[in-house]
């Protein structure tokens, strides 16, 4: 088959249509044999089909899968509304239980939690935030073939560190290490300040803690939405309170990672709001008042940091102008971003650890929903193979 490339007028046009390149090139064929247009959008093919692998539990198919079989998989945000069900109310799959039989069933090796609760009336009841529950949890996991892989959960709030804080923070490495986890997280961004002064002491903090979490032999890692890839206020004149207000075009988590400690933090790329980060932060004041464009590249910054990324968030979306973002949430693999390119430049496929999420995948009318985008999200992660 021929491999054709976008030129920059069919990039542009793909991305105000906000479709994906293999719907878009499918189009153009169906238009260039006399097809309707209109139509062709709606029959479009999945992801899985377009790719011509349909599902696949990472066997067989044709080039070289980008993310292996054992690599595969997701944070149980997406699925919330399923281990937060009552069992007792419900036929659908209830609690961490259930619902980590289900994802194995789809074919998923490893998840991500974002905390420790569920309904009152699943197995091990509301909370399973201790040792206890952790034993419970694993033994779980254990038994689906699952590897919990990270957690957003707990880290502290006080600097330096309070007595409590540090208690909790040390429970939490223990469940991790009950878990089997290598790495420990949170869903929350250093600060959430522009300024440089900040961005110092964020980096103080999180080397400590960083430290403490090696020495449990647990990876540290911080997961960022699209802010903390804005630009870093870090000299020009300054503001009434003595502080910057422009920038040398360094981004705040590149300069995080340049002043944190590299065994000891970690981050983890959520690839759709690194994508949203692109098309918001792209022009800066320099120190000299000059306006500066510098588009940012989440690939190869990736790329230039690989070891520091152990965990993605591995999450879609379809273009939209008008939102203030660039993108609306859809499931993984029927999006725009090109997961194909971004997995092909970053490399390192048996390191990293791609977890599909869907922030709205959750549904008040379909209480189904959410589980129905994970399987989709399964198969499409499955179906990424390297162009030949």
């Amino acid at each position: 088959m021929t491999d054709f490339h976008d030129t920059p007028a069919d990039e542009a046009l793909r991305q105000r249509l906000g479709i994906n390149r293999r719907r878009f090139l499918s189009t153009c064929t169906a238009v260039g044999a006399g097809a309707i247009a209109a139509p062709v959008f709606g029959a479009a093919p999945s992801f899985a089909q377009s790719q011509g692998h349909g599902h696949d539990h990472g066997h067989g198919g044709h080039g070289s899968e980008l993310v292996p079989a054992k690599k595969r998989g997701i944070i149980l945000y997406t699925v919330r509304d399923a281990t937060g069900r009552d069992p007792l109310a419900s036929d659908l799959p209830s609690g961490f239980r259930e619902v980590f039989k289900e994802l194995a069933r789809y074919g998923y090796k490893q998840v991500e939690f974002a905390g420790y609760g569920q309904h009152a009336n699943a197995p091990g009841g509301a909370s399973l935030e201790s040792v206890e529950g952790a034993k419970l949890l694993r033994s779980w996991l254990d038994d689906y073939g699952l590897r919990a892989q990270g957690n957003h959960g707990f880290i502290p709030g006080s600097w330096p560190l309070t007595q409590p804080d540090l208690d909790t923070f040390k429970k939490h490495l223990e469940i991790a290490n009950i878990l089997g986890m290598d790495h420990m997280g949170t869903g929350g961004d250093p600060t959430n300040s522009s300024y440089k002064a900040d961005w110092d002491v964020a980096a103080d903090k999180w080397n400590a803690l960083g430290a403490i979490a090696r020495k449990a032999g647990i990876k540290l890692y911080t997961h960022n939405h699209d802010a903390a890839y804005g630009f870093l206020l870090d000299g020009g004149p300054l503001d009434a309170q003595g502080r910057p207000t422009r920038s040398s075009g360094i981004r705040r988590l590149e300069y995080f990672l340049k002043a944190t400690d590299p065994r000891t933090v970690w981050l983890e790329m959520d690839i759709y709001w690194a994508h949203v980060a692109q098309y918001k932060f792209h022009t800066y004041t320099a120190h000299d008042g000059s306006q500066r464009k510098k588009v940012f590249d989440p690939a190869a910054l990736v790329s230039r940091n690989n070891k520091r990324y152990p965990l993605f968030h591995a999450k879609d979306g379809t273009r939209n102008d008008t939102s203030g973002e660039g993108y609306d949430m859809v499931a993984f693999g029927e999006g725009v971003i090109d997961y194909r390119t971004f997995f092909s430049r970053v490399g390192e496929k048996n390191y990293h650890n791609p977890m599909v999420e869907q922030d709205n995948a959750p549904s008040g009318t379909d209480l189904g929903q959410s589980l129905k985008l994970a399987k989709t999200g399964y198969n499409n992660l499955a179906a990424l193979r390297k162009k030949r």
